[in-house]
């Protein structure tokens, strides 16, 4: 891979995009020792998660249905708005 194209694939400079991820790895792992969630309780919870889906059959289906318009009701009209008056 010539250097342009590891730069347009990475997003920038190798060392600028290390520093970046670093810093955000640094404040993602903070939130989360503030929260208390460790690496493998968000692997066990994601786990969880799924066996209760396919435990639940068509419940679960209702369920994440409902979070997807819950959520909807909150993100689509944001999106939109920044849609409308963000790139002016």
């Amino acid at each position: 891979m010539a250097n342009g194209s590891l730069q347009r694939f990475l997003g920038g400079s190798p060392l600028s995009v290390l520093v970046k991820l670093i810093f955000l790895s640094i404040l993602v792992g903070a939130i989360m020792a503030f929260l208390g969630i460790t690496p493998l309780g968000l692997v066990d919870g994601i786990v969880d998660f799924i066996r209760r889906v396919i435990g639940r059959g068509f419940e679960a289906v209702r369920e994440v249905g409902q979070w997807l318009l819950y959520g909807a009701v909150i993100v689509v009209p944001v999106w939109l708005i920044v849609r409308l008056f963000g790139r002016r």
